[in-house]
């Protein structure tokens, strides 16, 4: 089945080349890097690694680059489009064990849990931003899921012609989630792993960007 790797990316030039190899290690060759309005060389050190590049002209945020991506992958006819974060945290070799589970559940949407597995060593604050997201999501969609917010996860082709991301930022991955719920499409969870380095931690949601979405997701739960 056509799988098409789809990297959101904003200021990644020092990890975006080890991720694409470890992608196409892996057998995956469909890379997709949407650059999102970077300042430094993420775009032109993905390009020369061997990855389609889609650029947004101004930083728009991790759920406009995710959605970007997700429509290039449909147009490309993708039969499964893979979303893996940036900053190094998710391994490639786990790729595979969201799309099989994908298939072989005949899944349309498969998150990649942080929290199903002892073995991730997972900052404080990051489990509890994600577990308030948790509850939100649920009060939101009607699913509780243990990772919500996780940005490594599979989708089907049916899940990529429906779902249609409206959240510029991290509200995104329960927007999903809502999406799913709407259109009846089957979600699940496996366990993989997360590697958090100094680097890793700089990237993504800190104490402002989590407290900033879980006000996003609320607003959200009382507008549907």
């Amino acid at each position: 089945m056509k799988t098409v790797i789809v990297i959101p990316a904003y200021n990644e030039e020092k990890n975006i080349r080890s991720l694409i190899v470890s992608c196409q290690l892996m057998g995956y060759n469909d890379i997709i890097v949407v650059d999102d309005g970077s300042d430094d060389s993420t775009a032109e050190t993905a390009k020369t690694a061997g990855a389609v590049i889609l650029s947004h002209v101004i930083n728009r945020g991790v759920g406009a680059a995710t959605q970007t991506g997700l429509e290039a992958a449909r147009r490309m006819g993708a039969e499964i489009a893979v979303t893996i974060d940036a900053d190094g945290q998710h391994q490639a070799k786990d790729i595979k064990i969201i799309t099989d589970a994908l298939i072989a559940s005949k899944n349309d949407i498969v998150i990649g849990s942080r929290f199903l597995t002892v073995e991730n060593s997972i900052p404080r604050v990051r489990k509890i931003f994600n577990s308030a997201a948790n509850v939100i999501t649920f009060f939101l969609a009607g699913v509780y899921l243990t990772d919500t917010q996780s940005g490594f996860k599979a989708f089907s082709k049916r899940a990529l012609e429906l779902i249609q991301i409206t959240a510029n930022g991290y509200e995104f991955s329960s927007e999903i989630i809502r999406e799913a719920k709407y259109f009846r499409l089957r979600i699940a969870e496996v366990p993989v792993s997360v590697i958090y380095t100094p680097y890793s931690l700089s990237k993504g949601q800190n104490l402002a960007t989590g407290i900033t979405t879980i006000f996003k997701l609320i607003i959200r739960t009382f507008m549907r």
